[in-house]
């Protein structure tokens, strides 16, 4: 048996621990325990969330791409990218949730059998990246003075927005949920290179939906105030943190009175595609995740696209995710149909 057959085996035992709730299926082709038994939290969780959703699993099913592969002292090592599909039915009807999952595998051959010794997953949920800590600390004021004096369009969005920023500001606003669900489709699992992409990138990406939508920017010129985006000079960022940070734009989302706003409601299924949910997995009141919605399975429950973890019609409780914990809260955001 090859390395490569070791590989495609973790793929498919992989699915198959998702569709039984159990990791047994891994522990025929992985070694490192630790990670088995991590893997056997997290698809027991995602069984119980099926069971009480009345869902029924039907079959997985993933695309391999080997991006990078290097040997070792340890081994093969070998950077991949799992496209997942994971289809499930309620009552009559057939829901499929995508995803894609990066992670670096070492592959090993001991007694002449390779098997995975190690995965490490290249994608986060939970944390927010050096760069992104950075946004926390306020900048000078004036480092983009050009844009105070002039907040007019973001020189990389007009063809996003149309039209001038006179009409905009003499038109009501009418929130365009099919264009934000249509632009979420698009680019959930690729980075829009008209944006910048962050290494955590989820908060950017739901922004970018919004703005789809039609929701106008909250052009202040400083980094802590408003919501706006007008890319890169140089070395400079220029963008809001609640363009950008969680916690930040679900502050915004639910503080702000004008132009983008909503309102928070307590049943998810009060949600409309092109609403908000924000993650605190710690329950310590600052907030890690976003996504949007861009849809309901057949019990009306919100169905949501992200970044960072890419994902497509995931479901919006989140709990097979290895950042959800017992204190995991949500914050449910009503976007305002006029702005």
């Amino acid at each position: 048996m090859s390395w490569k057959t070791a590989l495609y085996n973790y793929v498919h035992a992989k699915n198959q621990a998702e569709l039984e709730g159990s990791a047994a299926p891994l522990e025929a082709y992985v070694t490192d325990s630790a990670y088995v038994r991590t893997q056997d939290v997290r698809v027991r969780r995602l069984l119980s969330s099926y069971q009480d959703r009345d869902a029924k699993l039907l079959r997985g099913e993933t695309k391999l791409r080997l991006s990078g592969v290097r040997e070792s002292g340890q081994g093969i090592i070998a950077d991949i990218r799992l496209h997942r599909y994971l289809y499930y039915q309620i009552g009559s009807t057939e829901h499929v949730e995508e995803r894609i999952e990066m992670e670096r595998v070492t592959i090993d051959s001991m007694a002449n059998r390779w098997q995975v010794r190690y995965t490490e997953s290249l994608q986060a949920e939970k944390s927010l990246s050096s760069r992104q800590r950075g946004f926390l600390l306020p900048e000078p004021e004036d480092f983009v003075e050009g844009l105070r004096r002039a907040p007019s369009l973001p020189y990389i969005n007009h063809s996003i927005l149309g039209g001038s920023a006179q009409e905009s500001a003499l038109r009501k606003i009418i929130y365009n949920r099919p264009k934000v669900v249509e632009y979420a489709e698009t680019w959930w699992e690729k980075p829009n290179p008209k944006f910048e992409e962050f290494e955590v990138d989820c908060t950017n990406f739901v922004s970018q939906c919004l703005f789809a939508g039609g929701a106008p920017m909250d052009y202040t010129g400083k980094r802590d105030l408003g919501w706006w985006y007008a890319g890169r000079r140089g070395h400079q960022e220029l963008w809001s943190f609640s363009w950008a940070v969680a916690n930040s734009l679900q502050s915004f989302l639910s503080h702000s009175r004008k132009g983008l706003h909503g309102h928070v409601v307590h049943d998810p299924r009060e949600l409309q595609p092109g609403d908000t949910i924000s993650y605190d997995w710690d329950g310590d009141g600052r907030f890690q995740h976003n996504v949007i919605v861009i849809g309901k399975d057949a019990n009306g429950m919100p169905l949501v696209n992200a970044h960072t973890y890419n994902s497509r019609n995931r479901y919006w409780a989140y709990k097979d995710s290895p950042a959800w914990t017992e204190r995991t809260k949500y914050v449910f955001v009503r976007v305002a149909d006029e702005m």
